[in-house]
């Protein structure tokens, strides 16, 4: 009986080391039949942090961003080549900045940031060609001091059009041609400019037909503000219209997109859209932000304290953020571009305007030295992302 319990054990002992080994045996195998897993491979919050604005909307339109020379250096810099595939020059290619004086140019600026564009591969919006401000005023002049005729003037304005556009062809995809002619007065048609003034209409039609004989390719775009109101969103479609009927090369209507938490509604955009794109215009919003300011109520100071930006105020813009982005995703077959005016709430034209709000005057006007923010953008002043920015990615 002992013999054979010993027998059973040995047995059973035997077994027992056969399936350790089959086991093992096994185990190594899949070590080369299956996949390994890749210790390496960032898992999905991880791979979404690594995503920019530019690859969220890769399927839609390219998304973009105006600099200035701090803006291309440093962290903006890294911030600008990750989330952005396209740029705009806020102030440094306008008739003032980039042409001071009749023979004098001034590139240094400008080429830094196409230098900037092309070396990252980003592209670039020309912004812009004619503008009633920040236009020099010897452009009006002549060596007396007197206003020039309508033939010097467009004369100077091809030049200036000409030697401007020839220098980045090739390079400057798309142009704001002429920028805010329309009036907001619903009685009034063109703002009356020295533009105006001097050419009539006319100098609208010329300043297109002088970008495109330099750069055959470049899209051309008229670029307004209150493109949304009714009323002067009828005045730019009659403007454009017009040309585009009378065989002018006009290729885009560019609406600014100075937006706030209510306006325009979106029934207003929506209608705005259809609008410009029954004419078979392309549409890009170029100039976007929405700040977190309203509109100043009776008896209230004329310049309210800076709060910060609250959650509440912070959800209120993420909210609208993503209405307004809805919105513009439903339209991808006619918009695009997305510009955003500034990099991050660190800088914002809207903090010295009149309590941080957009309307009445153009972006390259300073109405107050007092800075409100508007923290209008979708990256804080630490350039971090924003509630707002995540309202925009999630969809």
């Amino acid at each position: 009986m002992m013999k054979f319990c010993e027998k059973s054990l040995v047995s059973k002992f035997v077994k027992n080391i056969t399936l350790v080994f089959a086991l093992g045996s096994t185990l190594a195998l899949m070590q080369y039949v299956l996949p390994k897993k890749d210790a390496t491979k960032p898992n999905a919050k991880a791979l979404a942090a690594e995503k920019g604005l530019k690859d969220y909307y890769r399927n839609y339109f390219t998304v973009g961003v105006a600099v200035n020379m701090a803006a291309i250096q440093g962290a903006e810099a890294d911030l600008i080549k990750k989330e952005f595939n396209s740029i705009t020059a806020e102030n440094d290619m306008k008739m003032g900045p980039i042409h001071p004086q009749e023979n004098v140019y001034d590139w240094s600026r400008a080429d830094a940031i196409v230098d900037f564009a092309v070396k990252n591969k980003i592209r670039i919006r020309g912004h812009n060609l004619l503008w009633h401000t920040q236009a020099p005023a010897w452009m009006f002049k002549d060596s007396e001091g007197n206003q020039v005729s309508k033939a010097v003037l467009l004369a100077r304005l091809k030049d200036h059009i000409t030697t401007v556009v020839n220098r980045y062809k090739g390079k400057i995809y798309a142009w704001d041609v002429v920028n805010e002619a329309i009036d907001d007065n619903k009685d009034t048609y063109f703002r009356n400019t020295l533009w105006y003034k001097i050419c009539g209409e006319d100098f609208i039609a010329k300043a297109f037909e002088y970008a495109h004989a330099a750069d055959p390719s470049a899209a051309l775009y008229y670029n307004d503000y209150n493109s949304e109101d009714e009323v002067k969103r009828e005045k730019i479609y009659k403007l454009c219209k017009s040309l585009k009927d009378a065989g002018v090369p006009i290729h885009g209507i560019g609406l600014q997109g100075h937006w706030k938490l209510n306006d325009p509604s979106p029934e207003m955009l929506r209608k705005a859209l259809d609008r410009y794109a029954s004419l078979g215009l392309k549409l890009q919003v170029t100039e976007l932000d929405i700040t977190v300011r309203t509109r100043f109520k009776p008896g209230a100071p004329a310049l309210p304290a800076d709060s910060g930006l609250t959650p509440a105020l912070a959800q209120q813009q993420a909210d609208r953020y993503a209405e307004i982005f809805k919105i513009l995703r439903e339209y991808k077959g006619v918009i695009t571009n997305v510009t955003f005016w500034n990099v991050s709430d660190k800088h914002s034209w809207l903090d010295l305007r009149r309590g941080g709000l957009a309307g009445g005057a153009a972006a390259g006007e300073v109405t107050s030295r007092k800075i409100v923010k508007a923290y209008p953008l979708l990256f804080d002043e630490q350039l971090g992302r924003k509630k707002a920015y995540w309202s925009v990615v999630n969809f």
